[in-house]
């Protein structure tokens, strides 16, 4: 018996309703941004009352924390499996352009400005450490003995964001540089911001992970 058949008529009403209440949401945040996310609109929309769709979720934020979940989740569940199956640092660099360019939508709720008012539950914290911890083991294979750098020492001792990964500080700052120099590309390239300019987003991302992976230190 499946998780799905282990669940009553009521649970399986209740996670179909849940579902179709965050496709309306995303198509919200399509047209106007997370920030304009409203569970009243949504109701409208669904042809219910605002009320009835509090029963499913409590607020706008837990909306927004279960968008984010799932964007998260779907991001570590990709980067795991390629790590699993031996891909290295540009495999992994692969992975995250891949995802973003399949739902910018989606990237952007989770790497893009911030919601006004919003803050995630520690929980989203944890997610997004699982896909760093894959980050640094890719950069620790990179460099296991490499000199440490000033900025690198920094980081030795302000890792907080590692969730415990014991990557030395060489391995640090690579993903650090990685996970700033290609977030940066891709978030200009989703945001439009090379149409007109005649480059093309790929060639660039591919120079810069090219740059980052032959880097020493």
């Amino acid at each position: 018996m499946t998780g799905s058949d282990a669940k009553t008529p009521r649970e399986r009403y209740r996670a179909q309703v849940r579902t179709e209440i965050k496709d309306h949401a995303w198509r919200q945040i399509a047209e106007a941004g997370a920030s304009a996310l409203s569970l009243n609109a949504i109701a409208k929309q669904m042809g219910v009352s605002g009320p009835a769709l509090y029963r499913y979720f409590a607020g706008r934020d837990e909306l927004i924390t279960e968008l984010i979940r799932d964007a998260y989740r779907s991001l570590a569940d990709a980067v795991h499996a390629a790590a699993a199956t031996g891909a290295d640092l540009a495999g992994l660099a692969h992975v995250l352009r891949d995802w973003a360019l399949a739902d910018p939508h989606r990237y952007f709720l989770v790497y893009g400005t911030p919601v006004p008012g919003y803050h995630a539950p520690e929980e989203i914290t944890g997610i997004s450490q699982e896909i760093m911890a894959d980050l640094l083991t890719a950069c620790t294979a990179l460099e296991p003995d490499a000199p440490t750098t000033p900025f690198a020492a920094h980081l030795e001792d302000h890792r907080d964001w590692t969730g415990g990964h014991p990557a030395p500080p060489a391995a640090l700052h690579r993903a650090l540089t990685f996970w700033t120099r290609l977030h940066g590309v891709l978030s200009l390239e989703l945001a439009g911001h090379f149409t007109g300019m005649a480059i093309d987003p790929a060639r660039l991302f591919a120079a810069e992970l090219d740059d980052l992976v032959a880097r020493r230190g």
